[in-house]
């Protein structure tokens, strides 16, 4: 009984890997905002600290499936030009160190792009250039595209164009995709030169002669209904049975999510990774409390 439940698993997990975006236990790059030190010439000073859940969340579905060795690379705080966190909490880095202690991430994978940028750009840029047919990155788009122009950048600098073929840009949200840190005009504080305006994630695409495919799922937030998707505002009732787990790591989650400095239950960027790994769009608060079940590293 116990070798035919195992066979079953592998074949449900293995169906599910197959699902989202012909995704076949690829590698995996993530790029997130969630800077919380002010960047004093935005008008929008702090990123959408949607992320400081979404990113233990997502950091947590990879984990229940095993598939750490296939995330090869995970930047935050990517507003480029933004400052190092000093006067603020480093949520984000919270989140970050946090999930790699209680799940066993390789630290070498992730990078505070505020504290290390050029270190995070170019470890960016050689997992891109490495991916081929056989060997795509599926890259999971959670802050602004100027981070990630900036790789594709510096992937042709460096002569690798046609890897940029086998790279899968996966997006929910136009903001993401189109927000400018600088060379907007009604959010620069100061008038921004042409070179330092930063660019689009059609841009980006632009960039690579359109080598890159992109696919964008729709919007994971879903505030008009509390059971559905990843956004459920000031509703903290549908996540609570997360609170007093019997997996600590999934209280902890928790934690993270109320952090929220306007008490949200936002961390829609995680809709991405639940989709691409188990190939559904439609996530939930009750379809992730099944889906970890008795907990995050259970067996």
């Amino acid at each position: 009984m116990k070798i035919l439940l195992t066979m079953m698993l592998f074949l449900i997990t293995t169906s599910a890997f197959s699902a989202g975006w012909n995704y076949k236990n690829n590698r995996i790059a993530i790029s997130a905002d969630g800077n919380n030190q002010p960047d004093e010439l935005h008008f929008w000073p702090r990123a959408d600290p949607d992320d400081w859940g979404a990113t233990p969340v997502s950091l947590a579905i990879i984990a229940k499936l095993r598939m750490h060795n296939k995330l090869v690379h995970y930047s935050y705080n990517n507003f480029m030009n933004s400052d190092e966190h000093t006067s603020a909490i480093n949520e984000m880095d919270i989140g970050v160190q946090g999930a790699i202690e209680q799940w066993n991430f390789n630290p070498d994978k992730f990078f505070d792009v505020s504290a290390d940028y050029q270190n995070a750009l170019a470890h960016l840029a050689s997992v891109i250039s490495v991916s081929t047919k056989d060997d795509p990155l599926y890259f999971v788009h959670m802050g602004p595209a100027e981070f990630f122009y900036r790789a594709v950048q510096k992937v042709i600098a460096q002569g690798n164009s046609d890897s940029l073929s086998h790279v899968y840009v996966l997006s929910h949200s136009g903001y993401n995709d189109n927000h400018l840190r600088r060379g907007d005009p009604k959010f620069d504080k100061k008038p921004v030169p042409a070179s330092e305006k930063h660019h689009t994630l059609k841009e980006a695409i632009s960039l690579s002669d359109n080598r890159i495919n992109y696919r964008k799922i729709k919007d994971q937030n879903a505030e008009w209904d509390v059971n559905l998707l990843w956004n459920s505002k000031q509703d903290w009732s549908v996540w609570k049975w997360m609170k007093d787990h019997k997996d600590p790591s999934v209280a902890w989650i928790y934690q993270r999510m109320k952090r929220h400095p306007d008490n949200k239950a936002d961390f829609s960027d995680a809709g991405m990774v639940y989709y691409l790994l188990l190939g559904d769009e439609n996530g939930s608060p009750q379809k992730l409390k099944q889906f970890i079940g008795e907990g995050i590293m259970q067996k």
